[in-house]
C-alpha cells in the first residue's frame, strides 16, 4: 500500500513554529456530516444607542466617541496592558519567573455602522482600516517601550467578542509575544540559511501546486496552510517579500483590502452565517531592528465545522499531544474555492 495524504493518518510540520498537526483524512471522507444549520442572527440596527462603540455614543469613565464617519480608534477603557505599570520582577527558587510588562491596547472602529461586518463594507472603507493600522503599527512602533504591535480581531461571540460593532484591537507592548517570536526564529533560521524568505519559497510550491489557494490576486494569495489546525484556517500572504504593512504600495493596499473582502465573504457564504474567527497580522517587531526574515502575512482562526453550530474544539488528545484534524486543508481550500464572492444577504448562493 502507498502512502497518500488525502487516505491516511500522517503528522503535517509547521516551519513557522517548529510544530506538528496530526490530520486524520480516514475518519471524515466528506466535510460535511450530519445536519447542516443555519444560525438565527438577529437584524441590527445601522446606529444602537446603547453601543459604546457607536458614533456619539458615551464609553465607560464618561468619555464620548466623536461623530466620527469612516474609522475611528481609541485607547481600549479596560486596557490589558499600559505605559504606567512599574519595572519589577519576581523570582523564586530558579523555576518561578515574572517580571512587568508595559504596553498600550487600543480598540479600532471599522466603520460607523452598527450592523456591518468587513465583509459587508466597501473596498474602498477597508483600505481606509488598512490606512489606519499602517498609522498605529507606525506610531505605535516609534515608542522606545514598543517592539511588538499586534493588530487582530475577534469576531462573533464564539470567539469572545463582547460587541458586534464592526472593531478590531491593537496590542503593542515591549516584549515581542509568543506567537511572532516563534515564527521570527524559524524564519531568521531560514534566511540566515538560504537568504531567502522562509514564506516565498513556501509560497512558490502552494502556487505550483495549487492545492490549497483558495484566492489570488496580483500581489497576495489566500491559501489554507499545509499545516491548517483549524478546520477553515487562512494564511494570506503577500507575494513580495515585504517586513511590514507600511511598505504596501497604493496598488498593494487595494489588493489587500480587495482580498479581504473576498475572503470573509467566503467565509460568511461557507455556511450562510456571520463567520466568527480570530484573526491577526504578523509583521516585524518594531526594535528599530530590519528584520529581513520576516515576510509579512494575515492568520485567519475559525473554529466553525460543519455548520453554523458545529465548532471544533481543542480537548482531549489536542491539549495534551497535538493538535488534529479530520478535514483535510485540500479539501477545506476546495469548499472555499467554489464559494461565490457575492454574500449571501445579497443574493441567494448556488453551489
Amino acid at each position: 500500500m502507498e502512502f497518500n495524504l488525502s487516505e491516511h493518518p500522517h503528522r503535517r510540520y509547521n516551519p513557522l513554529n517548529g510544530e506538528y498537526v496530526l490530520v486524520s483524512p480516514h475518519r471524515t471522507k466528506r466535510p460535511w456530516q450530519g445536519q447542516v444549520e443555519k444560525s438565527e442572527e438577529a437584524k441590527r440596527p445601522e446606529y444602537d444607542p446603547d453601543c459604546y462603540l457607536c458614533p456619539g455614543n458615551e464609553r465607560a469613565g464618561g468619555e464620548r466617541n466623536p461623530n466620527y464617519e469612516n474609522t475611528f480608534v481609541f485607547t481600549n477603557d479596560f486596557a490589558a496592558l499600559t505605559l504606567e505599570s512599574p519595572a519589577g520582577s519576581y523570582e523564586v527558587g530558579g523555576l518561578l519567573h515574572a517580571r512587568s510588562e508595559v504596553g498600550i491596547c487600543r480598540v479600532v472602529c471599522f466603520s460607523p455602522r452598527h450592523d456591518l461586518t468587513l465583509p459587508e463594507l466597501t473596498v474602498d472603507d477597508i483600505e481606509k482600516v488598512i490606512e489606519l493600522w499602517q498609522n498605529e503599527y507606525r506610531t505605535l512602533g516609534e515608542s522606545p517601550q514598543i517592539n511588538y504591535v499586534q493588530i487582530f480581531e475577534n469576531k462573533g461571540k464564539m470567539m469572545g467578542c463582547s460587541n458586534p460593532h464592526p472593531h478590531g484591537q491593537i496590542w503593542a507592548q515591549n516584549t515581542v509575544p509568543n506567537a511572532p517570536a516563534t515564527e521570527g526564529k524559524y524564519q531568521g533560521d531560514h534566511y540566515q540559511r538560504f537568504q531567502r524568505s522562509l514564506l516565498a519559497d513556501y509560497l512558490s510550491i502552494e502556487l505550483e501546486q495549487q492545492e490549497r489557494i483558495v484566492l489570488e490576486n496580483d500581489h497576495f494569495v489566500a491559501l489554507v496552510p499545509f499545516w491548517a489546525v483549524w478546520p477553515y484556517e487562512i494564511m494570506i500572504i503577500s507575494k513580495r517579500h515585504i517586513q511590514s504593512i507600511l511598505q504596501f504600495t497604493d496598488e498593494e493596499k487595494t489588493a489587500y483590502a480587495k482580498i479581504l473582502q473576498q475572503l470573509t465573504t467566503r467565509y460568511d457564504n461557507l455556511f450562510e452565517t456571520s463567520f466568527p474567527y480570530s484573526a491577526g497580522i504578523h509583521q516585524a517587531p518594531t526594535d528599530g531592528m530590519d528584520h529581513l526574515e520576516w515576510h509579512f502575512h494575515h492568520h485567519f482562526y475559525p473554529p466553525l465545522l460543519r455548520s453554523a453550530t458545529v465548532k471544533k474544539f481543542m480537548v482531549g488528545y489536542e491539549m495534551l499531544g497535538d493538535p488534529q484534524r479530520d478535514i483535510t486543508p485540500e479539501m477545506a481550500a476546495e469548499q472555499l474555492r467554489k464559494l461565490p464572492d457575492v454574500h449571501y444577504k445579497n443574493k441567494a448562493i448556488e453551489v
